[in-house]
């Protein structure tokens, strides 16, 4: 009798294999159409816009204050020459390191847009696997799994949209 029931747990494994369902998606197919993704790419360029027109405000001073130098540089005495040449390193310093920052905060600001989509479009991806009773949903977009095959995975992307209210 044990032998019977050990053979037909083997049999039958196999089965229970082929019942497993499997998706796929492409994430960055859903990414691009989501709204909060919309709404970051356009606070990004906004921000962007505004450490622009700052960087174009210290530039114009900087050239101001490098074109007057050079037309005072002959006339000047030592100590005011080298005040100004000062000034105008310092000018110089200041709106790079500007630019360095506002580099830095773009990238953190970009960062953490879209970690908060990325966690939303993650859970609608849980979700669906769990009401889809998938064992795995492989996603395309990244690269990481070189290949799925659509005849043996289920392509789930509209039902990810379908919960994220994606049209």
């Amino acid at each position: 009798m044990k032998k019977f029931i050990a053979i037909a747990l083997v049999a039958l494994a196999p089965i229970s294999v082929f019942a497993q369902k499997f998706g796929h998606i492409n994430s960055s197919d859903i990414l691009i159409l989501m709204p909060d993704y919309k709404e970051a790419q356009t606070e990004i360029e906004t921000l962007s816009k505004q450490y622009e027109e700052e960087l174009k405000y210290m530039e114009t001073e900087y050239t101001k204050k490098v074109d007057d130098y050079q037309k005072q540089a002959e006339t000047l005495p030592d100590n005011i020459r080298q005040r100004r040449e000062q000034e105008i390193m310092e000018s110089r310093q200041k709106a790079e390191q500007y630019y360095s920052d506002c580099q830095i905060n773009l990238q953190n600001k970009s960062n953490e847009l879209m970690e908060k989509i990325q966690t939303k479009l993650t859970k609608a991806i849980q979700t669906v696997g769990e009401e889809g009773a998938y064992v795995c949903i492989f996603d395309i977009a990244g690269g990481v799994v070189p290949f799925v095959s659509s005849t043996l995975t289920t392509d789930v992307t509209e039902s990810v949209k379908a919960k994220l209210g994606i049209k």
